[in-house]
């Protein structure tokens, strides 16, 4: 196996096309983002002979608490995804380069955020290569999706009761109006509810700048949305969706707490749902949700101390299955790597995750 760089769109996404398991975070576009963010990137590719065996776009991330090159997401395999040795030898070729980049780029440790699902077999292959469990994770390791192939009939009929009673309402009253736009005007709007929902759910916003930036690379491909819900002319509700490679994800999203009995917010999801179908889309991707082993989880005390809880039964009471991937891992290269790893420790805890 060997590893050459790849800066060619159509190759890199018709590779993906055929893909199974994926994110946008691998996406050629989230390269472009992170670019207009200031990041340097690698679109690496792996090759057997001629053959594109796997992509992987890392990132360099200059933080105060030390340099690291990260991988959101990745790397995306094409085939053979249940051969252990396949994998195993994979990631090893991958390490190996990643390593000697982080040298060059004087980088204190290396972070995988895998997409492989989460299961002995993937975890013991990160053991074996001497990674170690991050302390905290930057992307989702659990997700919500939902198949969104069949009609929306069948959609509906799949969801929880009260989340189907709830957008049927919706759909009744005059006052609720959801609107979708491509403006980045209504990105502002989006902005000013999103910094309510971050305090609220005690989660860090991503600053407008952020926001601003991902809108406009993806708009380029008609990739993103923003969704807006009003409520007798006021918003009160707001989303940024992607439509990428026939999956729908719902990014950012943002409520006011004005209107606590409005159900707006139920109304925004579902036309997104519809929206996505009419890009020819088959999941549609709830993006991160808390921890939970099985849907019954929801009724333990346990689950409502997470500050994410409510979102999390929002999400689900739409239908679909939970998305397990293994944990975020870490390489560490110098003794600086440590005292990141205790500065992330105690901002876990401090965010209750």
């Amino acid at each position: 196996m060997e590893i050459k760089e790849i800066n060619n769109k159509k190759i890199w996404e018709g590779f993906l096309k055929k893909c199974q398991e994926k994110t946008f975070l691998q996406s050629y576009n989230w390269g472009e983002f992170n670019k207009k963010m200031g990041n340097k990137i690698w679109r690496l590719g792996i090759f057997k002979k001629e053959n594109l065996l796997a992509v992987n776009l890392t990132i360099k991330i200059d933080a105060k608490r030390g340099a690291f090159l990260f991988v959101p997401h990745g790397p995306i395999l094409a085939w053979r995804l249940e051969d252990r040795s396949y994998k195993f030898e994979l990631l090893k070729v991958l390490l190996e380069t990643l390593k000697k980049l982080a040298k060059q780029e004087n980088c204190d440790f290396i972070r995988i955020a895998p997409i492989l699902e989460r299961k002995e077999e993937n975890e013991r292959i990160f053991k074996e290569l001497s990674f170690r469990e991050a302390p905290i994770h930057i992307h989702p390791e659990v997700t919500w999706e939902l198949d969104i192939s069949k009609t929306e009939e069948e959609i509906l009929k799949g969801m929880r009761k009260t989340t189907r009673y709830l957008i049927r309402q919706a759909l009744k009253k005059k006052e609720i109006e959801i609107f979708k736009t491509e403006r980045l005007e209504d990105l502002e709007e989006f902005h000013k509810i999103y910094h309510q929902t971050a305090k609220r759910h005690n989660f860090v916003p991503f600053s407008f700048d952020y926001l601003k930036n991902e809108f406009l690379t993806f708009i380029n491909d008609k990739q993103i949305l923003i969704f807006l819900g009003k409520y007798r002319g006021e918003i009160i509700c707001g989303g940024l969706f992607i439509f990428w490679q026939k999956i729908g994800f719902y990014h950012h999203g943002a409520s006011s707490q004005k209107y606590p009995k409005i159900p707006a917010s139920y109304l925004m999801i579902w036309e997104a749902i519809r929206e996505a179908k009419r890009r020819d889309c088959e999941k549609f991707n709830f993006w991160g949700i808390t921890p939970i082993s099985k849907e019954t989880d929801v009724q333990k005390p346990n689950f409502w101390k997470h500050p994410w809880a409510g979102l999390t039964l929002f999400k689900m009471g739409f239908g679909g299955e939970k998305k397990e991937y293994v944990k975020t891992q870490d390489f560490p290269l110098s003794k600086k790597y440590w005292l990141c790893y205790l500065i992330e420790r105690i901002r876990r805890k401090k965010r209750g995750l």
